[in-house]
């Protein structure tokens, strides 16, 4: 049976999803997504993905075009009309179809576009969870306002390209000699005295959901937490290294640019802190 969309209003068959021409999304990438994950039928962490929506489209002036309650009702609708086990739901609002291209906001009237369609993909047995994976570096060449989810992901597309084209899992992006985030995910270290390192927020990266989640567990159970930037040559030198994000959770990386981290193999707290964020995802689910 064919896959279920929603688009404005409406639930529909993928083949029937579609938006105008003129979306300012398809023109401009004038918009702002959201990707949450799917656990047993059942949303993960989804009031914090909702809040960085709300947080987004306001740093750019973008109405939504429902509230946050019921983008959530469409949310679990969507899953239920698609049988959707474990996966994601994607969403993206975008400034709406004007009658051209105009790079200037639209017109009061103008909707904003509201789309929404799922995926699946089980992230709880994926093999590499247990086999870790390898990430390459790459220049960050985004903007300045990084800490926006926008639609407007070319970097990341070239980044992630880069990624797969040598055989990697991720790409770590690299500005002025530091890590900042990966092309998807936020990257962690663990240094040989156990200090569990990530970046600090600002704007030079996405404020992950999972990565904040998973801070505020660590912190939870006395693990010592250091918010800052960390070059390449810590990582190597750490005795672990992981990233967070909602489509793989916590993700133990056992390479970079072809060098060993940790021997090779994922680390005791990267499975620990997986664990830990999987009894969160299933005991708050919604």
């Amino acid at each position: 049976m064919e896959k279920i969309a929603y688009v404005n209003g409406s639930f529909v068959p993928h083949s029937e999803a579609k938006v105008s021409v003129f979306d300012r999304g398809f023109l401009f990438a004038d918009g702002i997504y959201e990707v949450a994950a799917v656990l047993e039928g059942k949303l993960i962490d989804n009031a914090s993905h909702l809040a960085r929506l709300k947080r987004s489209v306001g740093e750019i002036q973008l109405a939504l075009p429902e509230t946050l309650e019921r983008i959530e009702e469409i949310q679990k609708e969507l899953v239920a009309r698609n049988d959707l086990v474990n996966g994601m739901v994607y969403l993206e609002v975008t400034r709406g179809a004007d009658k051209g291209r105009d790079f200037a906001f639209p017109k009061a009237d103008v909707k904003p576009t509201l789309v929404m369609f799922t995926s699946e993909k089980d992230i709880i047995n994926a093999p590499s969870a247990k086999t870790g994976i390898n990430v390459i570096t790459v220049p960050d060449i985004r903007w300045e306002r990084r800490d926006i989810k926008s639609v407007a992901l070319l970097a990341q597309v070239l980044a992630k390209q880069a990624a797969a084209a040598a055989g990697a899992g991720e790409a770590w992006m690299i500005e002025d000699g530091k890590v900042t985030e990966g092309g998807s995910s936020s990257p962690f270290i663990v240094t040989q005295d156990d200090v569990i390192v990530t970046r600090q927020n600002g704007n030079e990266i996405l404020p992950g959901c999972t990565r904040k989640a998973v801070v505020k567990l660590a912190e939870e159970r006395q693990l010592r937490i250091e918010e800052r930037a960390f070059t390449i040559e810590e990582a190597l030198a750490a005795k672990e290294a992981f990233i967070t994000s909602a489509s793989v959770f916590v993700q133990g990386v056992v390479a970079i640019d072809g060098k060993k981290v940790g021997g090779g193999k994922v680390g005791p707290i990267t499975d620990r802190l997986r664990e830990i964020y999987v009894e969160f995802a299933r005991a708050t689910a919604v």
